[in-house]
C-alpha cells in the first residue's frame, strides 16, 4: 500500500507529531513536533517538519496520519483543535502515491502487538498474558481508547469513542463530586474527567467538596506536580480519584473487549503519575469487577512509557499493513 519513504504523523488537539519511515522495516526518524495552534491547516505543519529535515533524505512518497478524532468521511475535524483532516489534499499538496488517515489509537494498538517489555511499566501483579484481545487507552488532551482483536490470522484494530461516554459516582464521596463537577454539554463522560481538562475539573470539584471554595480551575500540569510533592492537598486527593477512576474504566474497557491480553495505558498523563497508580486505587478499582474479579485478577496493566508510542505503531502499519485490520481515510493518487 505504501512507497517508501512514508511520512508518518501523530496528531493530537495539542501538538503534531512527524517522523519518517525511510524503508520498509525501518525505525520511524523523527523530524519535529509542531504545535497545533501555530499552523492554520495540517499541510503547514508538515512543510515546517520537513523543512526541518530536509537534509537527512528523500521527500516521502506517500503517507499514514494518526489523529485524534473519529475517521468517517473523506475531510476529518480534529476533536479538540481546529484542524480539518483531508487525505487527499494532503496526498495532491505533497506530490504523494497514497495518503491514509486513521484514528490516532489505531497505531498505538498496532505498536501494542509487539511492544518490548522496556518500553512498560507494570501496574500491580507481574505475569504472563492470558493471550486473546488488548486494550489500549489513554488521557491526554482528550481520551483515546482502541482494542487489537485476533481475528484469524491478522488482528483487527477497533477504535472507539469509549471516552465519550458517560461516567459516574461510585461511593458517597464520588457523589459529592458529581455534584460539583463542572459539565461538559450538560454530561460528565469519561473524557470529562479522564484527560488534562478532567483533572482540573476534578481538582476544582475536590476543592469544592471540601472548602465550599469556587470551584475554579487551575492548569493540569500545575494540579500534578502539586499533588504528587504533596504541597496541595486537594491536588493529591484530586490526583489519587483521577487514579482510582482510570483503574475503573480501564477494567470496564477490559470487560467490554474480554481484554485478556492486557491493558495499555497510554496518553500523556499516565507515565508522570506511574508510581501513583502503583501505589494507589488504580488496581483495585481495574479488579473490582465481580463476578469477575478472579479474571481481571489474571489480566496484566501497564504504563506505556515509551517516547511518542504511536510512532512504533505508524512504522508498522506502513511496513507491515497486511498484518492488521483496520478502519480509515484512504486516498490514492491513481483512483
Amino acid at each position: 500500500m505504501f512507497e517508501f519513504p512514508v511520512l508518518v504523523g501523530d496528531i493530537g488537539g495539542t501538538n503534531a507529531r512527524f517522523a519518517v519511515v525511510a524503508e520498509k522495516g525501518a525505525a520511524p526518524r523523527l523530524l519535529s513536533h509542531e504545535e497545533t495552534a501555530r499552523h492554520p491547516d495540517p499541510s503547514s505543519a508538515i512543510r515546517a517538519a520537513l523543512a526541518k529535515g530536509r537534509e537527512s533524505g528523500p521527500p516521502p512518497r506517500s503517507t499514514i496520519l494518526a489523529i485524534a478524532g473519529r475517521v468517517d468521511g473523506p475531510k476529518v475535524q480534529l476533536t479538540n483543535a481546529h484542524w480539518v483532516i483531508e487525505g487527499a489534499r494532503i496526498g495532491a499538496d505533497f506530490g504523494l502515491s497514497a495518503s491514509v488517515v486513521v484514528n490516532d489509537y489505531v497505531p498505538v494498538a498496532a505498536g501494542a502487538a509487539g511492544i518490548a517489555p522496556h518500553d512498560l511499566t507494570p501496574i500491580g501483579p507481574i505475569g504472563p498474558a492470558p493471550g486473546g484481545a488488548r486494550m489500549v487507552l489513554g488521557p491526554g488532551t482528550g481520551f483515546g481508547a482502541a482494542a487489537l482483536v485476533p481475528y484469524s490470522e491478522k488482528l483487527a484494530i477497533v477504535s472507539t469513542e469509549a471516552g465519550h461516554t458517560d461516567l459516574g459516582p461510585a461511593d458517597a464521596f464520588e457523589e459529592q463530586v458529581w455534584h460539583a463537577l463542572e459539565r461538559v454539554e450538560a454530561r460528565i463522560t469519561i473524557e470529562a474527567v479522564l484527560s488534562g481538562p478532567g483533572l482540573a475539573r476534578l481538582h476544582a470539584a475536590v476543592r469544592h467538596v471540601r472548602t465550599g471554595a469556587p470551584a475554579e480551575k487551575l492548569d493540569p500540569a500545575t494540579i500534578t506536580q502539586a499533588g504528587l510533592d504533596a504541597s496541595d492537598p486537594h491536588a493529591a486527593e484530586a490526583l489519587d480519584l483521577f487514579g482510582r477512576l482510570l483503574g475503573r474504566v480501564c477494567g470496564d474497557l477490559a470487560l467490554t473487549f474480554l481484554a485478556t491480553g492486557g491493558v495499555y495505558v497510554g496518553g500523556g498523563i499516565a507515565p508522570r503519575i506511574v508510581k501513583l497508580l502503583s501505589a494507589g486505587g488504580f488496581r483495585e478499582a481495574f479488579e473490582r469487577k465481580a463476578p469477575f474479579s478472579a479474571m481481571m485478577r489474571a489480566i496484566p496493566t501497564s504504563v506505556i512509557t515509551v517516547h511518542d508510542p504511536a510512532f512504533t505503531g505508524l512504522a508498522a502499519l506502513a511496513s507491515e499493513g497486511s498484518k492488521f485490520v483496520y478502519h480509515g481515510q484512504v486516498w490514492r493518487r491513481d483512483e
